[in-house]
């Protein structure tokens, strides 16, 4: 039987400054919402001279900070010690028997959470010039609404109230009060027996994380693989490890019912099986935060799935509404809502029209080994791209602490411009960036094969892969030919100026 508590980070006293300007004249800039497209957009108008007001339901640092990348990567690092110590005599290092105190990992997440939350502060926006309000915020025409009833006025404002898990209607899973990413971070005690429904990067991340701190753990993912936006070949991988790790992994099996209650639940699976489990943790995907904005009334049309319609520049039907973050229906990272953030508001106050590049926008799931990827797929049909591998076996740093499994990839099209690449290893998301910024700059990789890279580094590989592939370029038959050329003559050239020199050489 597993246990919950209070939040830890639920807010005390909020204070909320006016909702009018002090002239009374509409706010420059309305930000709703206060996770980080929002925190990023206010700062940045304001950096502007703009009159900004940041209106936020609950607490600002929104999902990254309380529920996501802070507490997940905190609880991650936890588990990948554990695991480490557990592997360390392959390296020749015997710890005994390792010991996990749940109740001090999850002291250790709301540790890191409380370091970094000033940073995302009421008190921070205001010091940057942001006025902030806490209220649910109405929409009630193009240039107007209202905070608990109190009415604001703005000359243009910027959506950005992210999204929440979704927890599918699937018969007795509402009985089974299950977890999601919102509220795992409340547990006190290990479950013994835990179930994952979903099989993508955080069911995937929690699933290995809550293995390797002790629990049985079933990962249960309807598709036919975990991790199905990425290549078969890194959810192989990913796969393999979490099998490694102890996990049950149930691929192409679908959740038809749950039975029981928390501490004693029956979880009937579509091929008949049965899995007895303490809780359920559901991590299928997520539901944009727009269904009580009265976006109607601000002329702001929302497609079915619930996401805002934007265009190329983050402006939505409303010319003078903005969106950003994850309930625009582009890909739902931190990262992306911070740009986000920074690009509408940026357009919506200097009156710019930046657009997003969606095509470089990397993405990464933190398991062991971890995939980080952008862009085209290495699985790509089209007869016109090219694929180049370094397996981790051919990188000396992966060697040297028995981490081979993994590879470097990159995609180039018929025009040898890099349009997609995919790190699989430690530190994959890191070695990325370097592929992600020659796309986005649009660097050759011959010029990455230039670059001096630090050895042994986990970024080897991309150098590796920069080389193999300029000297496939020199091989081919017109390069091939002037190298040659050019290697003879000054052949020639060195062996002409020996016998000249030769030749002058005074007599002994």
């Amino acid at each position: 039987m597993t246990a919950t508590a209070p939040s830890t980070a639920a807010p005390g006293v909020r204070r909320s400054d006016p909702l009018t300007t002090p002239d009374g004249a509409p706010w420059d800039l309305l930000v709703v919402g206060g996770g980080t497209a929002g925190l990023v957009a206010a700062h940045t108008a304001a950096g502007f001279g703009a009159r900004t007001l940041l209106v936020e339901r609950h607490r600002t640092g929104g999902d990254c900070l309380w529920t996501g990348c802070v507490p997940s990567k905190a609880m991650l690092a936890a588990a990948h010690a554990a695991a480490a110590a557990r592997r360390a005599p392959r390296l020749g290092v015997h710890v005994g028997d390792v010991h996990v105190d749940f109740a001090a990992v999850m002291r250790h997440v709301h540790d890191t959470i409380a370091r970094i939350e000033p940073v995302d502060s009421p008190e921070r926006l205001r010091g940057a010039g942001v006025a902030v309000a806490h209220g649910d915020l109405t929409m009630t025409g193009p240039q107007s609404a209202v905070v608990d009833g109190e009415p604001v006025r703005f000359a243009q404002a910027l959506l950005a109230t992210g999204s929440s898990p979704s927890v599918p209607g699937i018969p007795g899973l509402a009985e089974a009060a299950p977890l999601t990413s919102d509220d795992v971070w409340d547990l006190t005690e290990l479950p013994e027996r835990l179930l994952v429904l979903g099989g993508g990067p955080i069911g995937c991340e929690l699933g290995q994380a809550f293995a390797r701190l002790g629990s049985r753990v079933s990962v249960v993912e309807a598709g036919p693989r975990v991790l199905g936006p990425e290549d078969a070949h890194a959810a192989a991988l990913v796969a393999a490890a979490l099998r490694a790790d102890g996990v049950d992994l149930q691929e192409d099996v679908s959740l038809e019912r749950v039975e029981g209650t928390p501490g004693d639940l029956a979880a009937h699976l579509s091929d008949g099986t049965v899995l007895h489990v303490d809780r359920v943790l559901v991590a299928v995907g997520r539901t944009p935060g727009t269904h009580d904005l009265g976006l109607r009334a601000a002329g702001v049309e929302v497609r079915e799935s619930g996401h805002v319609v934007v265009d190329g520049a983050l402006r939505t039907t409303n010319p003078r509404i903005w969106a950003a973050g994850d309930l625009t229906g582009h890909p739902a990272f931190t990262h992306v809502a911070g740009m986000h953030g920074s690009l509408a508001a940026s357009n919506a106050v200097l009156g710019l029209r930046r657009k997003v590049r969606l095509d470089t926008i990397p993405r990464v799931t933190y398991t062991q080994p971890e995939v980080a990827s952008f862009g085209v797929g290495t699985e790509t049909d089209d007869p016109s791209h090219t694929v180049h591998r370094v397996d981790a076996t051919e990188i000396d740093r992966a060697v040297a602490e028995g981490d081979t499994d993994g590879e470097v990839a990159v995609v180039l099209d018929g025009r040898g411009r890099l349009v997609g690449a995919r790190v699989v290893g430690p530190r994959a998301g890191e070695v990325l960036a370097e592929l992600t910024l020659s796309a986005q700059a649009g660097i050759s990789l011959r010029t990455v094969a230039g670059t001096i890279h630090p050895y042994p580094a986990w970024s080897d590989g991309v150098s590796k892969v920069a080389v193999a592939r300029t000297r496939e370029e020199l091989a081919r038959p017109l390069p091939a030919t002037v190298t040659r050329v050019l290697s003879r003559g000054r052949r020639r050239w060195v062996q002409h100026r020996a016998s000249a020199a030769g030749a002058t050489r005074p007599a002994p």
